[in-house]
């Protein structure tokens, strides 16, 4: 039986400070914490993320593999054609502009720096044994990181989308929130008392995950932006570039999910197309075809091996600092893109919603990695940059703006990349602040947004958590807050599965639980005469 959504709640959202203030502590304890301490900071994360890693790494492979496995259930199950919405309801918005706030979202800035410099670290340190800057190494290093953007990183986003699309097209529930995702659960006075824990936990998961991207991505800008104008690339320096971008995705997250996310993503899409298609016909044309033809096929001949891929024998180090971090990057971020891609999904079916998040997430992603990738490689390989060596030396925000100005018209392309990293960040950080404002609000319907005082708070919260990660300074740190962040996060995922299947089956099961179809008595006959006509 259906169950009745409860009475529409009179007045606009308003903050829920059962979740709001928590957070926020958090929030500042951990930002004072880095800036405060850097070395003990530095030092308590690692010791963090080794723990995670060498005790819990094989639960974040099964979660990433059993997610991609249970999201292809759910387009082609049972249940793909339900409606997230009721009968007459229309999408929201229109296929290209829902992909490209999807895609924006999802990346952000980490794939710009990624797509070229992945690919080089797996050169010069190869997974499975393979020889360091051999022809192998080339094809899997290219590949790798096509596998990491792929999709499990998309499957791990669409779970949490459906519940949450399901709760408030569906359901009709008053809250964007995982906790209310989870109703079906948490369906005693003991159970309820945990909502608030799981959104706290959320909240902190996602920050983890979004000052990863700030951590990552800061450096990056400051180094194009010191390029550009001919400035020292430091501490100062990328303040400065953190204030600029705070007050930028602070101003699209003000004026709200139509007049300024959706508007950032449509030119954040239109301008990644471009520099790609720039690449693709400007750089070495047929040797970016050729290997991103070769890392599809490896890829696909190898999909389950890397999946499950720990190296427990040898232990050499590559599933933890790559596949690990990923999956829990990826994880950390799940709730949050669960949350903003239900929000825009209204109107679709679950295999729509689905295969849309699988399908335009891997596509973006695997594109910039084949392309960016294939080019980097080409300049390593060619004798025209160094870049394995200025890897080594001088560290990703560097090298990426080297490899850049290796483009033709490069001076051009490095200011084309300094504005394609401010905006794509901004997409994911506007869509982050806008999510934890929505997840610390009461009464919040899905066509309403939380109040821009609590969407402001949470965006500049996030730049405090910035400051400390770049007084601390190292990859290392950054990677250690992401996987710490997001091993809570995986019960939660589950919980929102099962939350999910019991919806299901209360409102859907009698409809879809009909193993033979046959015509009704008399439809044989009527056929039969059809034929002989």
């Amino acid at each position: 039986m259906t169950e009745v959504p409860p009475t529409l709640p009179a007045g606009s959202p308003r903050i829920d400070w059962a979740v709001f203030l928590p957070s926020l502590v958090v929030v500042l304890l951990a930002g004072g914490y880095l800036s405060l301490f850097p070395e003990q900071a530095e030092a308590s994360a690692r010791a963090a993320m080794h723990f995670v890693t060498s005790r819990f790494g094989w639960l974040f492979v099964l979660v990433g593999f059993c997610a991609f496995v249970f999201a292809l259930w759910l387009a082609f199950g049972r249940y793909g054609q339900v409606k997230l919405g009721k009968a007459g309801d229309t999408p929201e918005f229109r296929e290209i502009p829902w992909a490209a706030m999807m895609f924006s979202a999802g990346i952000g800035i980490g794939l710009v720096s990624w797509a070229f410099v992945e690919p080089l670290y797996y050169l010069s340190a190869p997974p499975l044994g393979i020889a360091a800057h051999s022809s192998a190494a080339v094809e899997w290093g290219h590949m790798y990181g096509q596998f990491h953007w792929g999709f499990i990183p998309w499957a791990l986003y669409a779970i949490p989308s459906v519940p949450v699309a399901y709760m408030l097209y569906v359901k009709e529930r008053h809250a964007l929130r995982i906790s209310e995702a989870c109703e079906s659960v948490l369906n005693t006075p003991a159970r309820q008392r945990l909502k608030p824990v799981i959104d706290t936990l959320v909240i902190i998961g996602l920050i983890g995950g979004a000052g990863t991207s700030l951590g990552l991505g800061v450096p990056l800008v400051s180094a194009f932006v010191g390029e550009l104008f001919g400035i020292a690339d430091n501490l100062l320096t990328r303040l400065g570039v953190l204030a600029f971008w705070t007050l930028l995705f602070g101003a699209s997250v003000y004026r709200g999910l139509h007049r300024g996310i959706s508007i950032l993503s449509d030119i954040n899409i239109g301008l990644a197309m471009a520099i790609l298609l720039f690449i693709l016909f400007a750089g070495p044309t047929v040797f970016i075809l050729s290997l991103s033809a070769n890392s599809l096929g490896l890829m696909l001949d190898n999909f389950t091996r890397m999946s499950f891929w720990l190296d427990p024998v040898d232990r050499g180090g590559f599933p933890e600092a790559w596949t690990l971090f990923y999956w829990a990057w990826w994880v950390s971020y799940a709730p949050m893109m669960g949350l903003f891609f239900g929000r825009i999904s209204r109107g679709r079916t679950i295999r729509h919603l689905v295969l849309g998040v699988i399908g335009w997430g891997s596509l973006g992603c695997c594109s910039f990695l084949a392309i960016c990738g294939a080019f980097a490689l080409d300049l390593q390989l060619s004798g025209t940059l160094p870049a394995v060596d200025l890897l080594a030396e001088q560290g990703i925000p560097a090298t990426v703006v080297d490899i850049v100005g290796q483009m033709p018209l490069g001076g051009l392309m490095i200011a084309v990349y300094t504005f394609l990293s401010f905006i794509f960040l901004a997409t994911t950080l506007d869509s982050a602040a806008y999510v934890l404002a929505s997840i610390s609000s009461h009464a919040l319907r899905g066509d309403q947004e939380p109040a821009r005082r609590n969407r402001l708070t949470w965006a500049f919260a996030l730049a405090f958590i910035a400051v400390g990660l770049l007084i601390v300074g190292g990859l290392k740190t950054v990677q250690s807050l992401t996987i710490i962040t997001a091993l809570p996060l995986i019960p939660v995922l589950l919980l929102l599965c099962v939350a999910l299947l019991r919806w299901l089956k209360q409102d859907f099961g009698a409809a879809v639980q009909q193993p033979v179809l046959t015509l009704p008595a008399g439809d044989d006959q009527a056929q039969a005469e059809r034929r002989e006509s």
